[in-house]
């Protein structure tokens, strides 16, 4: 039987994978301190930023912390950046609005035309550590297709914790393998295929920015390796 027999569902790591992060938030960046006529490296705030990420939610995940949504988590290494950069000043409205930032990032170029494709012939939805409001105003504003939200916030796990993967499935009424994840992240598609799933990896070698070491695809047996979602759509028949 062929991968795509008995495949249902395709569902997608979203930052770094689906969407720029690093451009977006350092553009954001940029004019909150403009406003405050404050020099920042805007990319050096973004990566310290997303620098943050992983140990934030590991006070979830390790159950020091109870349940709290990723923009809860962004505010708090938020409000922990801005003085270190010279941006304390920033008033509560200016804070919400900058940990919006999150909220509005734009696709990959290759991201929505491969989405659209793929939606054709599969379920399509994000299985993102990113809150249920994060991705839908994410999607809203960036045109992104898809079919349902899936995610940390419904699963109430935090990725890699093999329950964020199963309980997405189940959400869908189906079994793990008939589900593919696609992710950028290796570490990510680990966990996922030790949970029963599929795996596809696509190529995001600008996620860091250029001349920055990234996942190229080697360090796992994946069903399928793609250097965009247009790649990936044609491998699986859409």
């Amino acid at each position: 039987m062929q991968l795509t027999d008995s495949l249902k569902a395709v569902v997608f790591d979203v930052f770094g994978t689906c969407v720029d992060w690093r451009s977006g938030v350092a553009r954001e960046v940029a004019l909150a301190a403009a406003r405050l006529r404050v020099a920042v490296d805007a990319l050096d705030f973004a990566d310290a930023w997303r620098g943050r990420y992983q140990p934030a939610m590991e006070e979830v995940r390790s159950g020091r912390r109870p349940w709290t949504i990723l923009d809860v988590l962004h505010r708090e290494s938020l409000d922990a950046l801005l003085p270190k950069f010279g941006l304390g000043a920033l008033d509560e409205a200016a804070r919400d609005d900058l940990n919006r930032a999150w909220h509005r990032l734009d696709p990959w170029p290759d991201a929505v035309g491969g989405l659209a494709r793929l939606k054709r012939r599969y379920v399509i939805g994000p299985m993102s550590n990113g809150n249920v409001a994060l991705l839908v105003n994410m999607a809203k504003r960036a045109g992104i297709p898809w079919d349902v939200i899936l995610g940390a916030e419904t699963s109430r796990a935090y990725k890699p914790l093999p329950e964020s993967y199963v309980r997405c499935c189940a959400m869908l009424g189906l079994a793990p393998g008939e589900v593919m994840l696609a992710a950028a992240h290796e570490d990510d598609l680990r966990a996922a295929a030790a949970a029963g799933l599929r795996t596809g990896f696509v190529a995001r070698p600008l996620e860091f920015g250029a001349g920055r070491r990234t996942d190229d695809g080697s360090r796992g047996r994946w069903d399928v390796v793609a250097t965009d979602f247009g790649e990936l759509a044609d491998r699986l028949g859409a």
